[in-house]
């Protein structure tokens, strides 16, 4: 039986139902899974079509991470522009990852509709936001190197974004055709239904707190008994510890605040009125979109400080007032926030940290496509795939300078942010 409060609205209000499952003595299995969020679910569904005996463990219940706290933009690419993701990564590699990331969407979508995944999806595009004039020069740098690429993405004026975003507060647009919104917690809990139909075993509630190689075999050790397995995917990402160690080093920490009005009505029925989300390209950005029921949802990088009634509300409150005055004031009835897996570099990575053990990690903040696509190329990778086939070259395990320092300093920096701009 689950237990705890909601960790977010989705937790909520996603159509699809909780599933839960525990560990029942000691397991052997081909595979063994960590985690119960887009990467390890999307793992275990890939690995189990290919016929791949798998068993996945989640310590609380499915989409606790990153995946239940998640926005809900099914967004293509990087955060970085396609040209920055090539010089960093060289021509072959980078084009590569930018073709994956860029028809992730699609596949993603794909999913939903094969296994019916009840998840509001809707494919309408997203709306990254200038919120300077430099912020719309550098969405037109993106837009021309996609356009060269041959994606549908348009390049809006600022009286075209205000158009479709229902504000004028900003300076325009890059608006992305392949792209759409979700319910998160309902597409984890879809590709968890998926997986356990593709004949994948799913157990929650079961703490992995040890992870051993004897032989030829792994042993992952937890609170309810053993999982001995071939192969290991750590699907964790920012909710890595110390299970194996250094692993949790490699980013820093950030965190990512929402707040949910209630239901509005025909009152915001001009905001994102094409069913797009929105964030913008503000050093400290923030999120703007709208679920099925008519609530909007608006978010930024922090903690949700005080819940519905403290500094968070106001800041929300004070921001959907300047963004759109006609509005009016608005009651909250949801906050949360999650952390983000933060690279110094902006990309994932891909380790293999021993033989056949694996992680996908470090999305940036991008953990719907990426880990839908990476678990993907996980269970591709353990049915006889070459590692020279991932989406990102193998890499060692190197940690972030001053990870503790900069994640407390962000912190503070959002913060201030957050206070100076509740006022």
């Amino acid at each position: 039986m689950r237990k705890g409060a909601p960790i977010s609205l989705w937790d909520t209000s996603a159509e699809e139902p909780d599933y839960s499952s525990p560990m029942n003595g000691d397991v052997v299995t081909d595979l063994a899974v960590v985690g119960g969020g887009f990467t390890g679910l999307s793992t275990a569904l890939h690995a189990a079509q290919r016929g791949i005996e798998c068993h996945l463990l989640e310590a609380r219940h499915i989409g606790y991470g990153g995946s239940g706290r998640n926005v809900g933009l099914v967004n293509a690419g990087l955060w970085l522009p396609p040209q920055d993701v090539r010089a960093k990564l060289g021509e072959a590699r980078g084009a590569a990852l930018i073709e994956l990331l860029g028809a992730a969407p699609a596949y993603v979508f794909s999913l939903i509709d094969r296994y019916q995944i009840r998840c509001e999806a809707t494919r309408n595009g997203t709306i990254h936001a200038a919120h300077s004039p430099r912020g719309y020069d550098d969405l037109a740098r993106r837009a021309e190197e996609w356009r060269r690429l041959g994606a549908p993405v348009e390049l809006l004026s600022r009286q075209e974004a205000a158009e479709k975003i229902g504000s004028s507060a900003f300076y325009g647009g890059l608006l992305d055709r392949r792209a759409g919104i979700i319910n998160p917690m309902g597409y984890v809990r879809g590709l968890a239904r998926a997986a356990l139909a593709e004949g994948a075993t799913i157990t929650t509630g079961a703490t992995a707190t040890g992870l051993r190689r004897e032989d030829t075999k792994w042993i992952v050790e937890t609170d309810r008994g053993t999982v001995t397995a071939k192969s290991v995917v750590l699907g964790t990402n920012a909710y890595s510890d110390d299970l194996w160690p250094g692993l949790k080093d490699i980013f820093t920490e950030i965190h990512f605040f929402q707040l949910a009005t209630e239901p509005l009505g025909d009152r915001a029925s001009g905001i994102l009125s094409g069913g797009q989300g929105l964030w913008d390209t503000g050093l400290i950005m923030f999120s703007l979109r709208r679920d099925a029921f008519g609530r909007l949802i608006i978010g930024s990088m922090g903690k949700a400080i005080g819940g519905t009634a403290g500094l968070s509300r106001r800041w929300a409150a004070r921001t959907l007032r300047r963004l759109f005055p006609k509005l009016g004031d608005v009651k909250f009835e949801a906050a949360w926030h999650g952390p983000i897996a933060l690279t110094p570099d902006h990309l994932p990575r891909i380790f293999r940290l021993d033989e056949r053990l694996y992680t996908p990690i470090g999305y940036n903040g991008r953990g719907i496509t990426p880990g839908t696509v990476f678990g993907k190329a996980m269970a591709e990778l353990l049915s006889g795939g070459r590692e020279a086939d991932l989406p990102l070259a193998i890499t060692d395990v190197k940690p972030a300078w001053g990870r503790v320092l900069m994640s407390r300093l962000y912190q503070s920096v959002f913060t201030a942010n957050q206070l100076a701009k509740s006022f």
